[in-house]
């Protein structure tokens, strides 16, 4: 069955995880509730995702932003249309154009078809995707936690949840990663709002905006 988060139930999960944990107890209290930091299911979504790998957040926004100015909302078709000079003026790296035109291309193609990875459970979106060009597990790891919605995504790739985690945790920095997620275990099926409540404090300690 797949879980999804909504906002019905988004605040009625971070209080069940409270109980259970008294380091994300104590996030909550002194931070309040994590924004509900969902995406719509779209190209525009990925595109977005795919411009924030391995950059700041301020980075990949500044890239966003001269897109859409550009061309409004992000279609496929409306990227093809542009060229590789196009996209470097929209402070696209090499690669990131590499990314953008092979999803595009999958996208135009069917052979990615977005609406119906909504329906579908987590693996077989993430078997699909993986086999895109510059469409790794993070990248996927997002998109299942922001666009579809799906309760039990904890992306270790992600360098802010996992300095949010050595910091709550008091944990060494050469922790392995099967360390950390026995550590997430816990919060099982519920890893990707644990996830936000770490997020948040990180952001908050940070003085960091995240936009939509």
């Amino acid at each position: 069955m797949i879980q999804r988060f909504d906002a019905d139930n988004f605040r009625a999960i971070c209080d069940q995880l409270a109980k259970r944990d008294a380091d994300l107890k104590r996030i909550l209290k002194t931070r309040g509730y994590p924004s509900m930091w969902t995406r719509p299911n779209s190209f525009q979504t990925l595109i977005l995702t795919i411009l924030e790998q391995q950059v700041s957040l301020a980075a990949a926004y500044a890239a966003f932003k001269r897109l859409k100015e550009r061309i409004g909302t992000v279609t496929p078709d409306k990227l093809a249309a542009l060229s590789d000079e196009d996209l470097r003026a929209c402070y696209f790296t090499r690669q990131k154009i590499v990314y953008a035109r092979g999803l595009t291309e999958a996208i135009q193609s069917k052979q990615i078809k977005l609406r119906a990875l909504h329906h579908q459970p987590d693996e077989s979106v993430r078997e699909q995707l993986i086999n895109l060009k510059g469409i790794g597990n993070w990248t996927i790891d997002v998109y299942l936690m922001h666009a579809l919605r799906r309760t039990d995504l904890f992306p270790l790739g992600d360098i802010a949840l996992v300095n949010s985690l050595k910091h709550i945790k008091q944990l060494p920095d050469d922790i392995s990663k099967e360390d950390m997620l026995e550590i997430a275990a816990q919060w099982r099926p519920n890893r990707t709002i644990a996830a936000m409540i770490l997020w948040h404090d990180y952001m908050q300690r940070r003085k960091v905006t995240v936009k939509d």
